[in-house]
C-alpha cells in the first residue's frame, strides 16, 4: 500500500498518521523511543503491508504484468491502488476526498518537525506537491510511478510499466475492489490501534 491508503487505514490523529507512514522510513531509527500512539501506527503499517503482500488477489494482479516487469509490479500496484482508492472513494468513505486530503496534510504537518530528515523531506514534498491530487488521474499516477523507476540504480525495465497498468486497468480495478474491503476488515479486526 502507498501513502494515501495507509492514511485511510489510520486513526484520524497526528500520531497515528506519523506512525502509519513511518513504516516506509524506519530503517536505522530506534522506534522504541517513540510514543506508544506512534508505535501502534507503525504496527498498523506493518500489518497492512504483510496482509497485502500475501493476499491472493494481489498476487493474481501481479500475474497480469509481463515477465520483464513483474518484479516491479508490487511497487507499481502500491501507487496504483491509491489511484483506485480515490476513483472509488465514495464506496469507502462518507467524507469527501478533498476534505480527507486537506485534513491529512494538516495532521502530517503537525508532526513534520519531529520526523527524521529523510521522512520529513518526503512528507514535505507530498504536502507541498499535493501528491494525492496527482493520484486522481491515471496520467498523474503513472508519472509518480515513473519517478520511482528513475530512482532505481541498476539496469531495469520498470519505467514504462504504466502501459501495462493501462492495458489491464479494468481487471486490476475489479481485483482491487474485491481485495480492499478484505484489507479494511483485517485492520479493523487485527490492527493494534483498534485494540487500544
Amino acid at each position: 500500500m502507498n501513502y494515501l491508503a495507509h492514511l485511510y487505514l489510520a486513526k484520524k490523529n497526528a500520531d497515528s498518521y506519523y506512525g502509519n507512514l513511518l513504516g516506509d522510513f524506519q530503517r536505522g531509527i530506534d522506534t522504541r523511543s517513540l510514543p506508544a500512539t506512534v508505535q501502534n501506527g507503525l504496527a498498523n503499517h506493518i500489518l497492512v503491508d504483510k496482509f497485502t503482500d500475501q493476499h491472493t488477489l494481489v498476487k493474481q494482479s501481479q500475474t497480469l504484468f509481463s515477465a520483464k516487469r513483474r518484479r516491479f509490479s508490487g511497487i507499481a500496484l502500491d501507487v496504483f491502488y491509491d489511484h483506485l482508492l480515490i476513483k472509488n472513494w465514495n464506496e469507502f468513505s462518507a467524507l469527501p476526498f478533498e476534505t480527507f486530503k486537506t485534513q491529512s496534510y494538516s495532521l502530517l504537518e503537525q508532526r513534520l518537525p519531529t520526523m527524521h530528515q529523510s521522512m520529513q523531506q518526503v512528507v514535505d514534498k507530498l504536502i507541498t506537491g499535493d501528491w494525492f491530487s496527482s493520484y486522481q488521474t491515471l496520467d498523474g499516477t503513472i508519472r509518480a510511478i515513473d519517478n520511482i523507476a528513475n530512482r532505481v540504480r541498476f539496469k531495469h525495465e520498470f519505467k514504462g510499466i504504466g502501459e501495462e497498468l493501462t492495458q489491464h486497468y479494468d481487471e486490476l480495478e475489479q481485483l482491487f475492489l474485491l481485495y480492499f474491503p478484505e484489507l479494511i476488515n483485517h485492520v479493523a479486526n487485527h490492527g493494534l490501534e483498534n485494540q487500544n
